[in-house]
């Protein structure tokens, strides 16, 4: 199983869309500043997690949530809670 994940950062607000078959490991790895895009904005906080069945499915949802548009509806709807 793949997870599709969203992190937000608790810095700065900033929202990171990424795919993982390990999510605890790679959030591990976010947040102890081993991946060069996310060091700069830790910590950070997951917000949600959606399962795909295959990688290519996961690298696909991922893309797509990636797109400026999905991102800023991401923001906006955890920037409200």
């Amino acid at each position: 199983m793949y997870t599709v994940y969203v992190l937000i950062s608790q810095k700065n607000g900033d929202v990171y869309v990424g795919s993982t078959e390990n999510i605890e490991n790679r959030l591990s790895l976010h947040n102890k500043g081993r991946v060069r895009s996310t060091k700069a904005y830790r910590p950070w906080e997951l917000l949600e997690i959606r399962t795909c069945t295959t990688r290519s499915e996961a690298v696909r949802l991922e893309l797509f949530l990636k797109t400026g548009q999905q991102k800023e509806m991401l923001r906006k709807r955890y920037m409200a809670t």
